[in-house]
């Protein structure tokens, strides 16, 4: 879409369009990344940020399904909120070249937001997008991500389910909150446990979490069976859980996810 007058409005629209998805927070959102056309609010976000997000809500304005408008607006809101989050917490902004618009006068951010925004759009399991949106204000604070790494997790995480990313953030707090001892059905009877458990499988495949699927022995001896609280974050299953910040995951969520398992 190219940026007229008016494309303040829509992409203010877009964002508030997000209340679908995520709550009245969506309009809060709207104000401080377009502010001076509505209520004025408390929360301040670092311009370069609420540039950027500018730039994505107005690039995203045009979306034709009224879903993925409100999915696109519920991620930018997110990432309005992680990002004032952060700097509460007095984590600031990167300073190096991020914001930088280059040849073409597209800054990396602008790629990042552009990328999230649209696998805003493909996440039918919407509990999906928060995290998405928290990924954006996550990498505009950590200069220690570069934009490729950065596309790499995303398409890491494109192909997981709401459940996998919740299990994924079990096994990321079971320092504090233990996994269960229980050892896990290969081919469980019940459909339910049967796909949490493939869940787990496909983790394991996506080198997601450690350790590896086990493979059969020589002579066709039984393999170990695998508990839950064998499982570990790799080093990929790292860099998903941190920049989909999946600490901010509900323990209830997670029990849950582990309960289908059985």
């Amino acid at each position: 879409m190219t940026a007229t007058e008016d494309s303040p409005a829509t992409g203010r629209a877009l964002l508030e369009a997000g209340a679908v998805v995520a709550g009245s927070m969506s309009r809060a959102a709207a104000a401080v990344v377009f502010p001076g056309s509505g209520p004025a609010t408390a929360v301040r976000l670092d311009d370069r940020l609420a540039g950027t997000l500018r730039t994505a809500a107005e690039g995203a304005a045009a979306l034709a399904l009224p879903r993925e408008r409100a999915r696109a607006g519920a991620a930018l809101a997110f990432a309005v909120e992680h990002g004032a989050s952060l700097a509460q917490g007095g984590r600031r902004l990167r300073d190096d070249d991020f914001f930088t618009p280059r040849a073409g006068g597209r800054s990396p951010a602008d790629e990042v937001a552009e990328a999230v925004v649209a696998a805003a759009c493909r996440s039918v399991e919407e509990r999906r997008v928060r995290h998405l949106g928290y990924l954006l204000a996550e990498v505009a604070a950590s200069p220690d991500l570069d934009v490729a790494l950065v596309d790499r997790a995303l398409r890491l995480a494109a192909g997981l389910s709401w459940r996998q990313l919740t299990l994924l953030a079990g096994v990321g707090r079971s320092d504090r909150l233990p996994l269960p001892m229980t050892p896990l059905a290969d081919d469980p009877r019940a459909w339910t446990a049967w796909g949490a458990r493939e869940d787990v499988a496909d983790l394991q495949r996506a080198g997601l979490v450690d350790p590896p699927p086990a493979q059969p022995r020589p002579g066709g001896a039984a393999l170990p069976r695998l508990r839950p609280a064998d499982l570990r974050l790799t080093r990929r299953g790292v860099l998903v859980h941190r920049l989909l910040a999946l600490g901010f995951v509900r323990d209830d969520e997670v029990a849950a996810a582990l309960a289908d398992l059985g």
